[in-house]
This record gives structure tokens, sequence and C-alpha cells, in this order.
């Protein structure tokens, strides 16, 4: 189809890519715990317009230069671990402030993690769509993953190789929205569940803040 050949074998390997825990889904999984369906679709929507740049710029050639250019991949290698670990040390801030409000009371109407939202501002400061969309951005893995790997499922004989990253772009991103989108509602139930047991929120966004340093320190010490 359009250049794009063995597609059921693409697929299969998509999915189980996708399903692979990173900091893009992280971050969506915990945005729609805190803040509830409409921000962890924000947050999808970063991703996936992030993810669509990552694309048209590997099938553009950006990932060869990158991986050719060591000054070029260490400066933006460099620059998301630093992004990741700023997002983590927010996270580590609003985990000790919902431990330290363990004992309050909270009402059932009170939104979801009230202490995290106080240690991180009003919730239209957090700005997903923004967040997740530099997530994407700054991990020039990502890149040189699209490109090695949208490679193989490529006819070379076919005349129009643009064509064929496209479907398998679409293809690609029409998985991780259905994903994402289990990981809303999944975040949502999550935040109910935790509503009253903040020693437990405490401990997830921790946990959660801990996984994005472990991203971060990965991408830094990772090579082209």
């Amino acid at each position: 189809m359009l250049g794009a050949i063995e597609l059921p074998t693409y697929l299969v390997g998509v999915i189980m890519i996708i399903l692979l825990p990173g900091p893009n889904s992280i971050y969506v999984l915990s945005l729609a715990a805190r803040r509830g369906v409409r921000a962890g679709y924000r947050g999808a929507a970063g991703v996936f317009c992030g993810d669509t740049v990552l694309m048209v710029l590997s099938a553009a050639g950006v990932a060869s230069l990158l991986q050719a250019n060591e000054l070029a991949f260490s400066v933006v290698k460099y620059a998301g671990a630093g992004y990741l670990t700023y997002l983590a040390v927010g996270m580590m801030r609003a985990a000790w402030s919902m431990w330290r409000a363990r004992h309050e009371s909270v009402p059932d109407d009170e939104p979801v993690v009230a202490a995290e939202a106080a240690a991180e501002g009003p919730a239209e400061d957090e700005r997903p769509f923004r967040r997740a969309f530099v997530i994407c951005l700054f991990n020039p893995k990502a890149i040189l993953f699209f490109i090695s790997f949208f490679v193989q499922f490529v006819d070379p004989a076919y005349a129009y190789p643009a064509l064929s990253f496209l479907v398998l772009g679409a293809i690609a991103q029409v998985v991780s929205l259905l994903y994402l989108t289990a990981l809303i509602f999944g975040g949502t139930w999550l935040a109910t569940a935790f509503r009253r047991r903040k020693r437990l929120s405490a401990a997830a966004t921790s946990a959660v803040g801990a996984l994005f340093l472990g991203f971060a320190a990965k991408l830094s010490l990772s090579g082209a």
C-alpha cells in the first residue's frame, strides 16, 4: 500500500513498542490522574504533534544528520535530559507537599490531588500540550528510532518513499492515540482511588518522578 510493505508485521511491532513505558506515556497518565480527562487529552495532543514532527524530520533525513554530527546530538540529548529532570523535581516537590498534608481530610468533591495543584500552581499554568510536545521533541533517540524502524517497511523500489513514511506514521499515530486514551481513562480511575489515600498518592507521584529521573539519566548516558 503506497510502498509500505509487511503491514501486519509492522502493526505488531508498533503495538509492542508503544506499549513500552516512556516519558510521553508516563506524563499523560500522570496528567490525567492529576488534572482529569480534558488535561490528559491536551497532553496526548502534544505527544501526537511532537511525534508527527519527529516522523517528518526522520523522513526528511534529520536523523542521519544527528547521527553524523556528534555535537548536535549531544546538545539535543542533554537539553532533553535537563527538561526531564526539571519535570521530575517538580513531581518530587508535589509528592512531598501531598505527604505533609496526608492527615488533612479531603471532601469528595475536591479536585484530585489538591496539594500537588498547590505546589505546581493553577492547572492552566502547567500547559500540558506544551510540556508533552517538548518532551517529545527533546528525544533524539526517537528520531533515530523512527527512521531505523520505518525504513524496514518501505519498498525501496517505490517511487515516492515519503508517501510510505506517511502511511506508516499514520498507523503508528492511530495506535498511539488508542493507547493514550486508555491511559487517560486509567489515570482518572487511579485519581478516584487515590483521592482519600494521600500517602498512596504521594508514593505514586514520587514513583513517577523517579521514573523521569531514570529516563533523564538513560538519555544523558546514551550514545548516538
